[in-house]
């Protein structure tokens, strides 16, 4: 099958979350079940840098409305991946973040840029695809892609099957309405059943009307979003489409991220070697400047520091924390506030807590493999990659009981952990008390050595790869071809 994979990040080149690595790695797993993939992404300066030898494919144009013409230039990842790059320098050749500008907000012309993205992925999945390469199936991911279906639909006149993935529904591709012409759309694309939303183009929504099938990163995140609690006002329209939305759990790539190979690593171990884990916590004690003990748990925290992700509850118990005894390791940026408030907790507890404000991928995998327990209290969390590395590196995460960290970490009981099934710490209620009860209790659990021992087995037990989810994938296209 002919997969054009849509997609506005991809690591490790272009990356702001868990998008992009699905991006980077969702693809080569596609291929290796059998799959013809091409990823579709914008040229961005790191791309351009990444494949200067980029070979021109085709030159698009009369793509309506102010949307300008772009060229196609085709790269081969190192694993052998087809790229196909959208090269237009006045939309696309920007410094840092691919949404937002240097002043922290968003582009303004974000409509113009994604609505270019997804008019190519239509047009080159239509019937005006000037390419020898035939597209069988579109795969869109998040809203920056998602105007593409109601495009090839509408406007493209294209046979192929699309796909569309939600990654995380708080972000619905809203644009005002005086919009509309400049995406080279009609006034008749102005109604509750097309693009409008509540007196707003919303690229989302356009897209969860008019593809063939919907998916979402997690079996609980697909029935969450159905709901008027955790819809985001998509959940009529989620309702009415739910015989479409599957919830397919994301993988991670573990040829990144494996304790046993990994060069970031103090010292490489796995399920059978777990003594050398304690030589990780030990240096990643001392990069950040704490005192080397063992006789209390290491918490960590790599994340964007935003409410979403319940950071503001870990700040609100960190003196607590650091009483139990325990240590912190913080590794993020977001919010200002909670910046601060994390920076301040240091300074009030520079033997217990430390902060990074900021992100380095390599520290994210030394503080994957050095910690005890990895923090991730989220309020909602569509799937959660973070909580699948610190299981894959026996670090047994603490998780909300929310989107993919429900289907992915099984509480801590006796008798969950005899069956080999308890692999971390779950609790309900997103609340400071409910939290620390939770951190309690592992930090108590972390004391019986022999008991430890076993759940981070029972975590490293887990394949958390690719393979399933793009099996679930590839027999989706099929379906969907066939039908």
């Amino acid at each position: 099958m002919n997969v054009l994979f849509a997609t506005s990040e991809i690591a490790p080149w272009v990356k702001t979350g868990g998008l992009g690595d699905v991006a980077g790695a969702l693809p080569q797993a596609l291929r290796q079940a059998g799959c013809d993939v091409r990823v579709l992404t914008p040229r961005y300066p790191a791309l351009r840098k990444a494949f200067p030898a980029a070979k021109l494919l085709a030159r698009l144009d009369k793509l309506g409305g102010l949307l300008p013409a772009a060229e196609l230039f085709e790269a081969t990842s190192p694993d052998g991946l087809p790229l196909w790059l959208v090269d237009c320098p006045a939309l696309f050749d920007r410094p840092g973040n691919p949404y937002l500008g240097p002043d922290g907000r968003d582009w303004p012309d974000n409509h113009l840029r994604f609505g270019l993205l997804s008019r190519v992925a239509a047009r080159l999945a239509g019937a005006g695809n000037p390419l020898d390469w035939q597209t069988a199936v579109l795969h869109c991911h998040d809203w920056q892609t998602a105007l593409a279906p109601y495009y090839l639909r509408f406007y493209e006149g294209g046979a192929a099957a699309t796909v569309l993935t939600i990654h995380n529904l708080a972000f619905q591709g809203l644009f005002p309405a005086n919009t509309v012409a400049p995406l080279g759309l009609s006034l008749g694309d102005w109604h509750i059943d097309g693009v409008e939303y509540y007196d707003q183009i919303s690229f989302l929504k356009a897209g969860l009307g008019y593809t063939d099938a919907l998916t979402t990163v997690s079996p609980t995140y697909a029935r969450e979003i159905q709901t008027e609690a955790e819809g985001m006002g998509m959940q009529g329209l989620l309702q009415r489409r739910g015989t479409q939305l599957t919830g397919i759990l994301n993988g991670i790539d573990t040829t990144v991220w494996n304790p046993a190979s990994d060069s970031h690593l103090a010292a490489a171990y796995d399920r059978d070697h777990l003594a050398a884990k304690a030589v990780n916590k030990t240096a990643l004690q001392r990069q950040f400047g704490l005192p080397e003990r063992t006789d209390c748990p290491l918490f960590a925290v790599v994340s964007r520091l935003t409410s979403q992700k319940g950071l503001d509850l870990v700040a609100a118990v960190g003196d607590r924390l650091a009483a139990l005894p325990a240590q912190l390791v913080v590794l993020g940026t977001g919010d200002k506030t909670l910046e601060t408030t994390f920076s301040d907790l240091a300074e009030r507890h520079p033997q217990d807590i430390a902060v990074r404000i900021g992100f380095d991928e390599a520290l994210a995998h030394r503080i994957e493999a050095g910690a005890d327990i990895f923090l991730m209290p989220s309020r909602f969390e569509p799937c959660g990659l973070n909580q699948m590395y610190s299981l894959a590196y026996g670090t047994p995460p603490l998780v909300r009981a929310t989107g993919g960290l429900a289907d992915t970490v099984m509480n801590y009981s006796v008798a969950n952990l005899n069956t080999g099934s308890a692999n971390g710490f779950v609790f309900a209620e997103a609340t400071p008390a409910a939290l620390m009860r939770t951190i309690r209790r592992a930090a108590k659990v972390w004391q019986d050595s022999k008991r430890w021992r076993q759940l981070q087995r029972n975590a490293m037990a887990g394949d958390y790869s690719w393979r399933a989810p793009a099996a679930r994938y590839c027999a989706l296209y099929a379906a969907l071809l066939k039908k």
